[in-house]
């Protein structure tokens, strides 16, 4: 009997070294092994994976993640360092939470050498049932392996034996053409299985892929549009679904997220639903759980007609809705249709219900950014100026937020009439400003709101109203309050002439790009004067101003450096566009002039918010 026992486990041992050879794996990195690796590390969130199998005196590695060197390197184990050997000889997984508590483990060398405290393994077999090594989740801390994560292994494990199995099919097809080529009936059978396998073995890997591509494209997304593109190009291949669409709660509805990129039927007809709507969705929604309807003759039963003609004018058969869950509350539903009816196996429904999963994490990103913007968005809107009304002084403004929708700018500007002299009746003084605050977030938006606030006040309360004065003034005020001030602004204030049509332009430049005048015959000055930015640690600072004489029909043009700053481009190639089209276009309408420079300077989308601001001189009447 003990001669027995040893012939027959010498047979086993041969017969899992043949296997092996047969599925071509030896110690070197393979593609195919380390994606179900990187599967297991991703959605069971250890830092460490194996897929390991058995030689004749040393355990390979042909799929790895979190591994160190040396160990890494060899892509192999000796056998005393093989946890693997347990799920052999047993044929069954091996799951221990804490490796040094276990008494089987706790000196084991790869507690020691290799940090492995918390492990679970899933035996890898062939066509014959042979055990041929683990697929194996490991964790340098104590872990409860949670019934899930336990699933969740099993499935990969699943597809990698039918990946292991294929390859092993493959060899054992070629060899059947080779050696018995009379064996038609065998050989077809043969095919027919490998076929089976391979179909097998290629929906596991779709699956695995989906998981993956889910983790690694959904982890970078911005906003809902980008959320919405991304799952669109998600599933292609996966069951080939018609139609997936993303809806979002709000209140008692559901709203579809429309594809930014293709129009589809689907978004056109239906964008909201009523949450008691009798749809599939709905009820996904309102039941907190995943709805399955298989064909038309189940949607008939269970739903409503107004549910049954859009199915059937879209062309769907079978729809599965699963619900978003986010961290704090159910957040929508994803709908995944199919035009044919299409069976979604265990498998294939827990690889979408985990994908749902990264969908959701990303869709609440997403509300939360969308959230954040749209306050800021409307935050800095509310702290843009009207314009004032004016008697014969023409003015316009115009603001480009910048393209990325996360950059909130503190670009701003102003205007404002002076309070006229007692004894004056004729035409007020006028006060402009555009700056620019650095930053591109709330914090700049909200510092933009002091500055401006604060620079009004400076000015109104040091008659008689010198931009420099009250440039001075803010600097020693920021000095002092905790505002975080920094950036440019041009502050100026136009006169009108006594007993002339004449204007003069007073201003002061804290560090902003040049403003430019251009005079009715088409010339354009850049007014290049300027002082130092605006920063609180340079503390107060003698401002200075300038002046020029402003002829009837004069256009004074102010902006922010986002129209002439670009990366990878010359700013003052930039400038010298703007000063052409000023010259050349400056006798238009200002609301159709700022239109074309704007046009002409941010496209493509400009990087950084953009003002412009013009002001242009009374034209004196022809007699």
């Amino acid at each position: 009997m003990p001669e027995q026992g040893r012939e027959s486990e010498a047979d086993l041992i041969s017969a899992q070294q043949r296997a092996l050879r047969r599925a071509g794996l030896t110690a070197a990195s393979d593609t195919g092994m380390d994606r179900f690796a990187r599967l297991v590390s991703r959605v069971l969130r250890v830092p460490m994976a194996f897929v390991s199998l058995v030689d004749e005196d040393r355990q390979i590695l042909p799929g790895i993640i979190g591994l160190a060197e040396p160990w890494a390197g060899r892509r192999a184990l000796p056998l005393s360092h093989s946890l693997c050997r347990y799920v052999m000889a047993s044929g069954q997984p091996l799951v221990v939470p804490d490796a040094r508590a276990d008494e089987r483990l706790s000196t084991h060398p790869a507690v020691t050498d290799l940090r492995i405290i918390a492990y679970a393994g899933m035996p890898l077999t062939d066509t014959d049932g042979l055990v041929l090594g683990s697929l194996s989740a490991i964790d340098h801390q104590p872990r409860t392996w949670e019934p899930g994560e336990l699933s969740d292994l099993e499935d990969l494990a699943a597809a990698c034996c039918a990946e292991l199995r294929l390859r092993i099919l493959s060899v054992q097809n070629r060899s059947a053409q080779q050696v018995l080529e009379t064996a038609r009936a065998a050989a077809e059978l043969a095919r027919s299985d490998a076929q089976r396998l391979e179909q097998q073995a290629q929906a596991g890997l779709d699956h695995a892929e989906l998981l993956l591509r889910a983790s690694e494209e959904l982890a970078q997304t911005s906003g809902l549009e980008d959320v919405r593109r991304r799952v669109r190009d998600l599933f292609v291949g996966v069951g080939k679904p018609s139609y997936v669409g993303l809806l979002v709660a709000d209140k008692d509805e559901l709203h579809r997220v429309a594809d930014p990129d293709i129009e589809h039927s689907v978004e056109r007809e239906v964008l909201t639903l009523p949450l008691a709507a009798a749809f599939p969705s709905t009820r996904a929604m309102r039941e907190r759980r995943a709805v399955f309807v298989p064909d038309r003759e189940a949607l008939v039963a269970g739903y409503g007609p107004e549910a049954v003609g859009f199915f059937d004018r879209m062309g769907f058969t079978t729809v599965l809705c699963l619900p978003l869950w986010g961290s704090r509350a159910l957040l929508g539903v994803l709908a995944i249709c199919w035009a044919k009816r299409h069976e979604v196996g265990v498998t294939e429904r827990a690889t979408l219900t985990a994908a749902s999963g990264y969908i959701a994490q990303a869709v609440e990103r997403a509300l939360y950014l969308d959230e954040r913007i749209s306050v800021a968005r409307q935050l800095q809107a509310a702290m843009l100026t009207d314009l004032p009304p004016t008697d014969g002084v023409e003015i316009s403004a115009l603001y480009q937020p910048a393209a990325d929708d996360h950059m909130i700018g503190g670009d701003w500007y102003d205007a404002y009439h002076l309070p006229r002299a007692p004894a004056s009746d004729g035409q007020s003084s006028l006060m402009v400003t555009v700056g620019d605050i650095t930053g591109h977030d709330m914090h700049a938006a909200t510092i933009m709101g002091q500055v401006r606030s604060m620079l009004r006040q400076a000015t109104l309360d040091h008659p008689p109203y010198s931009p420099a004065t009250a440039l001075t003034a803010l600097d020693a005020a920021c000095s002092v309050l905790p505002v975080e001030t920094s950036g440019t602004l041009v502050h100026a204030r136009l006169d009108p002439a006594d007993g002339s049509a004449d204007w003069t332009l007073t201003w002061s430049n804290a560090g902003h790009p040049p403003p430019l005048l251009r005079t009715p015959d088409g010339h354009v000055t850049q007014l290049v004067e300027h002082d130092v930015l605006l920063h609180r640690s340079l503390g107060p600072f003698g401002r200075t101003e300038h002046q020029r004489p402003l002829r009837p029909g004069s256009t004074l043009l102010l902006y922010t450096d986002g129209l002439v700053e670009r990366r990878d481009h010359d700013m003052d190639t930039a400038v010298a566009q703007l000063v052409a089209l000023l010259a050349r276009h400056g006798d238009r309408p200002l609301d159709e002039l700022l239109r074309r420079i704007n046009n002409r300077l941010a496209d493509p989308a400009p990087e950084d918010d953009v003002v412009l601001f013009a002001v242009r001189t009374p034209v004196v009447a022809q007699p």
